[in-house]
């Protein structure tokens, strides 16, 4: 966007940072890559840009962008909306656009009005697969959908009436994060336009998990523990991976000694959570515990690398093999995440460890669905939101999700053979596994190295990180248990490296 002060076009080398405490971190004078790509809308953005006058706000701004890439996210749909989603198999995967929604619409029994965990299906699947705010999700979408017609014109109907219910989510999760840390609020474009949150937008209902997730790291950055809880305790209720994100947040408190924030987090997560299953716990219990059942008898699956051992071995892994190692490797990745946190010279962000704890989970989980991309963008962003390490773990992922349509293209055309073999599916899955990894790795040296945070380097501490915004240690171990004195101050109490006042704006200990 034009303004009055631009960085001539020549360079793009980001500009010092000298700001106050209140000043918004402007991301294309501090990053290079988002320097570069502004010109393309007429340079870096200048100081009376930021005045607040006019009615673009940033907040509104992500907003508007993150629906109309939704809307290019819908329109690289049409191939499967026009008949490929009906009339052949092969070709919804061939033009990338396949979508569970359509097809799950008669699969699962909304098209014949059954209640969902209540009413048995028929054939292999005896009840809904999801978490039950999931399934509330896709049975009021049912209620909107027209019930007339061909069933394909009410399939068609219930994916519209679907993408238009996650689109609010989408505009709901880029918003929040555009708030979450407060002087930052330009980073919600990288969620706005992560090219693989449109793609996988509309794959699965996930975006709705996502969205409340998004909104219990906002109420946590705004010191509102019991409120986080509630969020993330409907989160669980429609989707499991929520769930985890209270494993980073106990070694955080617990360093931090803030107990009370963290049980009433644990309390509000627990009683939302119990309010929307257990009705359905109580008088439907077969259907409500399809989801538990099917999530632990399922195979390994697509984008796991669990996948790739199954397919070139003579003896697969079992089903209880996979379940037992996976869990074992989750702990043992939350176990490394807690030494992280209590040795790191700096307490870490609370981002940071929500990413690296969710990550761990798709990375060693027996599925790694190309939607599931979508539980760690947001995260990701805040973690890590710097443009250059996002856009090469969001290529690798675009890599992937075209890997695997080409793939089940293949598995699906017969002699034909139009698409990925198996072995360049491996590749792909390779491809955004080591996606993952890198941008994790970029993380881990962020919270070992915290003069390399892009966050804190802007002069913050964690502005995720609520009530541990600022918080003095009282556990910590090793190295971080004896920061050095200060060298002015030879006899002086040791300081606290963690306080942000300790900082230069430019992110340098003094």
């Amino acid at each position: 966007m034009p303004s009055a002060e631009m960085t001539p076009a020549s360079t793009h080398e980001p500009e010092p940072v000298r700001r106050t405490t209140a000043e918004p971190v402007q991301p294309t004078r501090e990053d290079e890559v988002a320097a570069a790509g502004s010109e393309l809308i007429g340079g870096p953005l200048g100081r009376r840009a930021l005045l607040g006058t006019s009615w673009w706000t940033p907040v509104r701004v992500v907003a508007l962008v993150a629906i109309g890439m939704f809307a290019l996210g819908l329109v690289q749909k049409a191939p499967c909306y026009d008949g490929a989603w009906f009339f052949g198999a092969s070709s919804q995967y061939t033009h990338a656009c396949y979508s569970d929604i359509p097809h799950l619409y008669q699969g699962r029994g909304f098209a014949d009005h059954l209640v969902p965990y209540f009413d048995r299906l028929s054939g292999d699947m005896d009840y809904l697969e999801y978490p039950v705010l999931t399934g509330v999700f896709m049975e009021v979408a049912s209620w909107l959908t027209p019930h007339s017609g061909s069933i394909q014109h009410q399939e068609q109907w219930y994916w519209f009436v679907n993408a238009g219910l996650l689109m609010v989510c989408a505009a709901v999760i880029a918003v929040c994060v555009a708030r979450t840390q407060r002087r930052r609020p330009w980073d919600g474009l990288l969620v706005a336009l992560a090219p693989a949150f449109a793609l996988t937008a509309t794959i699965n209902w996930d975006l709705l998990a996502v969205a409340l997730t998004a909104a219990a790291m906002l109420m946590w950055s705004r010191s509102r523990p019991a409120a986080f809880g509630v969020l993330l305790g409907l989160a669980t209720a429609a989707k499991l991976y929520p769930l985890f994100l209270l494993a980073p947040l106990l070694v955080l408190c617990w360093r931090a000694g803030k107990w009370r924030e963290f049980f009433q987090a644990v309390g509000g997560a627990l009683g939302a959570w119990l309010v929307v299953n257990l009705p359905v716990m109580l008088f439907a219990f077969d259907g409500w515990s399809k989801f538990y059942r099917f999530s632990h008898d399922r195979g390994v699956d697509f984008g796991s690398f669990w996948l790739i051992w199954a397919q070139n071995s003579s003896h697969p892994p079992t089903t209880d093999f996979v379940n037992t190692v996976a869990s074992v490797l989750v702990v043992l990745c939350f176990l490394g995440i807690g030494a992280l946190t209590f040795t790191a010279p700096r307490r870490p962000r609370f981002a940071q460890l929500a990413f690296l704890m969710i990550a761990a989970f798709v990375l060693t989980n027996k599925v790694y669905s190309p939607q599931y991309v979508l539980w760690l963008v947001p995260l990701a962003v805040l973690a890590r939101p710097k443009w250059r390490d996002f856009l090469i773990w969001q290529a690798c992922e675009v890599a992937y999700f075209l890997g695997i349509w080409l793939y089940l293209a293949y598995t699906t055309s017969g002699d034909a053979h139009k698409g990925l073999p198996t072995h360049g599916y491996h590749w792909a899955i390779v491809l955004h596994l080591l996606g993952t990894l890198y941008l994790c790795a970029v993380v881990v040296r962020d919270i070992l190295m915290p003069e390399r945070d892009v966050v804190r380097r802007s002069g913050d501490d964690d502005p995720s990180g609520g009530v541990l915004d600022g918080a003095e240690d009282v556990f910590v171990l090793g190295a971080a248990a004896h920061p050095p004195r200060h060298a002015a101050h030879p006899d002086g109490p040791p300081v606290d490296w963690g306080r942000p006042e300790h900082v230069t704006p430019e992110g340098r200990s003094l």
